[in-house]
């Protein structure tokens, strides 16, 4: 493999969800640990443990990860988003590794291989500023989607892409459209967008050269700014994997973690 550098950006503020990577969630054997290590456990299993970063901007996030042995890099408050706080991180801990995944805090059930062919994805395309998986949704997952944006929740995110498998629009509503009939799929084709990304190091430089864009402060998704650029997003796409890879994105959304947790038999 590469030479990879995991970062996890967390941050305690959250309009949604305050202290969410603090958040307690119990595993198969009864034994409750913090959302923070849950990713981080979800991350080893992709990487060593020292080419692992939390990156954030709270001391009380540092505290709780160095009690469960993770390493912390401290990085600006002032970092608007979860990319803008791995450019950082990148440039405190001074590495220039060959590829850097970031790996979203509240994403816990991210599968391992899904990351692994990522990576490879882009290192066989050197025109593409960053790579990112997209899950096709089960019909429960698609279900979890519309329920939530019919209660006014923002949850999952989707994508659709093109079919060179490069990203046209990434969005908190469900997209695209479907008829009665297409929903009714055992596997409908809207695809859930993973919270993680892997980029080469300049990217994230063109990242933050770029400045915030309209887009994605209108949408709160941080990925929309490559797009808006004109930067390539490709697009790995992937069958459902057999679990709901749903990220909590509230509160609701401890009881349906903590039981797909109890299902795969992870502590």
């Amino acid at each position: 493999m590469a030479d990879v550098a995991v970062i996890i950006p967390a941050r305690y503020s959250s309009s949604r969800y305050p202290a969410k990577p603090l958040a307690m969630l119990r595993g198969a054997s009864g034994i409750s640990k913090p959302l923070i290590q849950r990713s981080w456990e979800c991350a080893r299993t992709i990487a060593d443990a020292d080419s692992i970063w939390i990156a954030t901007d709270d001391h009380r996030i540092a505290d709780a990860v160095r009690a469960f042995g993770g390493q912390v890099v401290m990085t600006a408050n002032s970092c608007a988003n979860g990319t803008e706080r791995c450019a950082d991180a990148i440039a405190r801990l001074d590495i220039e590794p060959d590829m850097v995944v970031n790996l979203q805090g509240d994403a816990p059930l991210t599968p391992g291989h899904v990351v692994i062919t990522l990576i490879d994805a882009l290192a066989a395309a050197p025109d593409v500023a960053m790579m990112t998986p997209a899950i096709r949704c089960a019909q429960s997952t698609y279900a979890h989607l519309v329920e939530d944006q019919a209660q006014g929740r923002v949850g999952g995110t989707t994508v659709v892409f093109n079919r060179n498998h490069r990203a046209l629009y990434f969005s908190k509503r469900v997209i695209p459209h479907l008829s009665p009939d297409t929903a009714a799929y055992d596997s409908p084709p809207v695809h859930l967008h993973l919270g993680v990304y892997a980029y080469r190091p300049d990217a994230l430089r063109r990242y933050l050269a770029l400045g915030i864009s309209e887009l994605e402060q209108l949408e709160g998704l941080e990925q929309l700014r490559f797009l808006d650029g004109g930067l390539y997003v490709g697009v790995v796409p992937f069958e459902p994997i057999g679990w709901d890879a749903i990220e909590l994105n509230n509160p609701t959304d401890v009881g349906p973690i903590e039981a797909i947790l109890k299902s795969r038999g992870i502590e």
